[in-house]
């Protein structure tokens, strides 16, 4: 008996054809991602409710993105020794659970520390899943799987931030987090439930290269200076937009500045 047919002895609902992989895929990121964005179009509002600066307001947005660039670099580490998809149940659980407190905690502190969490687990949704794919996908497919990765993560931006400013009324925008959560427990499920066990990235790359050996390559170092510059500019600007377009004179609505940003 071949791996494919033990492991679908196993678990009979796994999927093996491409466009069922790509939806999984884009449906797993797209609701890790979405968590991300929430609170960046009513950053105005969360300012006027907690009663803080611009600054602090913003926080709601950079612990996320300090907990991704964190724990990036661990979770590759652990993907390569535990089974994708019990790092994705923990990391969905976790997110899920840290965005609830988000939505029913009143103490900016709390709340900031909350999305530090969901920043530090969502690379067990995104970082293993991609090392899992790149591990088990012959090239031809990995490249189409791949594509409805990167496609969930601007699906996921925005669709974060259509939650939180858009589809939610304004002073509403807690009720994004619960709607990101519920949609993430169900990807998160699917997932689970639906990917192949596969092989951990360790048994097929056992004599690839480490990222200090990586950064060794000036070539690479570049890129990675290119991608972190534009990140840098692109996250300072879509933080500052809201406080912008809210005040004088442009007095932007909320549904206005999710629009713009």
């Amino acid at each position: 008996m071949t791996d494919t047919s033990q492991q679908k002895a196993e678990n009979p609902a796994q999927i093996s054809g491409t466009f069922g992989l790509q939806a999984l895929v884009f449906a797993l990121v797209a609701a890790a991602i979405s968590n991300v964005y929430i609170t960046q179009p009513v950053l105005p509002v969360i300012q006027q409710e907690f009663g803080v600066s611009p600054s602090q307001a913003s926080y709601t947005v950079s612990a996320v993105i300090l907990g991704i660039s964190l724990a990036n670099l661990p979770f590759g580490w652990l993907s390569d020794r535990v089974p994708v998809r019990r790092l994705i149940l923990v990391g969905g659980a976790v997110v899920a659970a840290a965005g609830l407190c988000c939505a029913a905690t009143s103490n900016l502190l709390l709340l900031v520390v909350a999305r530090f969490v969901q920043g530090l687990f969502v690379p067990a949704l995104t970082t293993c899943l991609a090392a899992y794919l790149s591990a088990n996908l012959p090239l031809e497919r990995l490249n189409v799987v791949m594509g409805s990765y990167v496609s969930a993560t601007v699906a996921g931006g925005l669709g974060g931030r259509l939650l939180g400013g858009w589809i939610h009324p304004p002073l509403h925008w807690r009720y994004a987090f619960i709607t990101a959560a519920v949609l993430l427990i169900i990807a998160t499920v699917m997932a689970a439930w639906l990917l192949p066990a596969g092989r951990r990235a360790e048994e097929g790359q056992a004599d690839g290269e480490g990222f200090l050996a990586l950064l060794s390559h000036q070539e690479l170092r570049r890129i990675f200076l290119v991608a972190f510059g534009g990140f840098f500019v692109f996250s300072s600007v879509f933080n500052y937009l809201p406080f912008y377009l809210s005040g004088a004179p442009f007095h932007a609505s909320t549904q206005l500045i999710t629009l713009v940003s």
